[in-house]
């Protein structure tokens, strides 16, 4: 449809613009890339013991890589990363068809090309996770959602039945999806909340396995924390929402809305602010907000800047220039970082970065400690270039234990066997960033500082790696 095609080939051409960023991967990809790779019993125990909440998403890309070896050898990182290009492609393509439903052929073309080219969505059509595919079902089952509230009779039980499953698949993806059900409820009219309420209950039913299974993984996001930052970010966006909500509405946006079942305005702040309000109400008690875990918020603001710019080039010259001016000078401002996403530094770390100094740090027969012990990721997708150290405080490794970074013997262990080395390779994080108290941290960082000096350091975003050898030991300066 020509509302559909050109943001739908923009984000084609965004997503593979730098795919493989120079051939380096982040630690979430290094998890992605290490546990599509075990064996289909090691990866289904593993589940069982973490990352459950990413299962589906595990064996899909299990089941891709299989088939990708039966033809040969293939780049592990297009493997890893043309499935999400493609996923929000599909989102795109739901955006243009949701706005169009909700507010015209030009809201929804423009909606569709504001999506393709907000920064977030960029970065998550390149990586190896399963945002983008939540992302692209969370939109359809919305599509679906809206066409089924002003449906009838045989048609809209299918239509149901369609938003049901959509969703059920998109929460099994990534539980977090769960929060586009509260911005559904505030979407569908009265009408239709019957029919909703049924297909809700499904999906929070076949949920709950999943829901309660992952309770008790949550240690896993224990790192999560109160990122006033990353809050800001969130508000910022929700703001943005509401004051392009309020401008559509001055400029003709109510009479718009009057003649469809359902407006654009409603569905669309529902879907940015409810799941994002969510997670921030929640942090005082547990903080679980991150962008990506609602990534498909977004497509709410896509969809009321799609129908702004849509009012204001019906409002003679003056607003088509100004909607022109602002649109022109928004992708000139984004450029920048556009070009930014395509290389390894616009993410947290960087695997390979780290491996190499690993190896610079360290000779053949020397020990490595990783603190914490989830650091061992970074070391995950190139085991060949470290395997000439010996890793002290490692009992059994990823895939043997089920476990994402391996199991770690305990403390009186790790102590006595520092104390028998010479040179230890400590690899960490910034030196800004919290440290854990458990006691196999707490003996790494002691022995350390009582046993041994420090020798050199190198370090950059998110990562780095100290030699520490016996007192008179260090290698010399070159």
């Amino acid at each position: 449809m020509p509302a559909v095609l050109p943001g739908v080939l923009l984000t084609l051409a965004l997503g593979f613009w730098g795919v493989r960023r120079g051939g380096h991967m982040w630690r979430d990809e290094a998890v992605t890339y290490d546990v599509a790779h075990r064996g289909l019993s090691d990866l289904w125990h593993t589940l069982g013991n973490a990352d459950a909440v990413h299962g589906l998403y595990y064996l899909l890309m299990y089941g891709l890589y299989g088939i990708c070896e039966l033809f040969g050898r293939a780049d592990p990182l297009l493997v890893m990363r043309i499935p999400s290009v493609l996923a929000m492609s599909v989102a795109t393509a739901g955006v243009a068809m949701l706005g169009r439903q909700l507010a015209g052929p030009r809201a929804g073309l423009l909606a569709g090309i504001v999506f393709a080219v907000i920064p977030s969505i960029q970065r998550f059509a390149q990586e190896g996770r399963s945002y983008a595919m939540v992302c692209a079902l969370v939109v359809w089952a919305t599509y679906v959602l809206v066409r089924a509230a002003s449906a009838d009779g045989r048609r809209a039980r299918r239509l149901w039945r369609w938003y049901g499953a959509l969703m059920l698949v998109t929460c099994l993806l990534h539980e977090f999806a769960v929060f586009a059900l509260p911005a559904h409820a505030l979407t569908v009219p009265w009408t239709a909340r019957r029919p909703w309420a049924r297909a809700a209950a499904v999906v929070v039913t076949g949920l709950a396995p999943l829901a309660v299974l992952s309770q008790r993984q949550k240690d896993q996001v224990g790192w999560l924390h109160v990122d006033l930052s990353q809050y800001a970010g969130a508000t910022g966006l929700c703001v943005a929402g509401v004051v392009c909500a309020a401008l559509l509405g001055r400029l003709g946006g109510r009479a718009a809305d009057a003649g469809r079942p359902i407006g654009l305005r409603r569905p669309a702040l529902a879907l940015l602010v409810t799941p994002t309000l969510a997670l921030l109400l929640i942090a005082p008690v547990k903080p679980l907000y991150a962008d990506r875990y609602v990534l498909y918020a977004v497509a709410g603001l896509a969809l009321l800047i799609g129908a702004l710019l849509d009012q204001m080039s019906r409002g003679g010259r003056r607003r088509t220039a100004v909607a022109a001016v602002t649109a022109a000078a928004a992708v000139i401002a984004l450029a920048p970082y556009s070009v930014h996403l395509r290389t390894p530094e616009s993410r947290l770390d960087d695997t390979a970065a780290v491996t190499q100094a690993i190896q610079d740090a360290g000779s053949e027969g020397d020990a490595v400690l990783y603190m914490p012990s989830r650091r061992r990721v970074w070391s995950l997708p190139h085991p060949q270039a470290v395997a000439g150290l010996d890793d002290l405080a490692l009992d059994r490794r990823p895939a043997a234990s089920h476990t994402l970074y391996g199991t770690e013997v305990g403390a009186d262990v790790i102590r006595a066997r520092m104390l028998k080395r010479t040179r230890i390779v400590f690899v960490t994080d910034p030196s800004r960033d919290p440290v854990d108290r458990i006691p196999r941290e707490i003996v790494k960082r002691d022995v350390l500082k009582d046993s041994f000096e420090q020798c050199n350091t190198r370090s950059d975003r998110g990562w780095r790696v100290t030699l520490y050898a016996r007192p008179g030991h260090c290698p010399a300066s070159p």
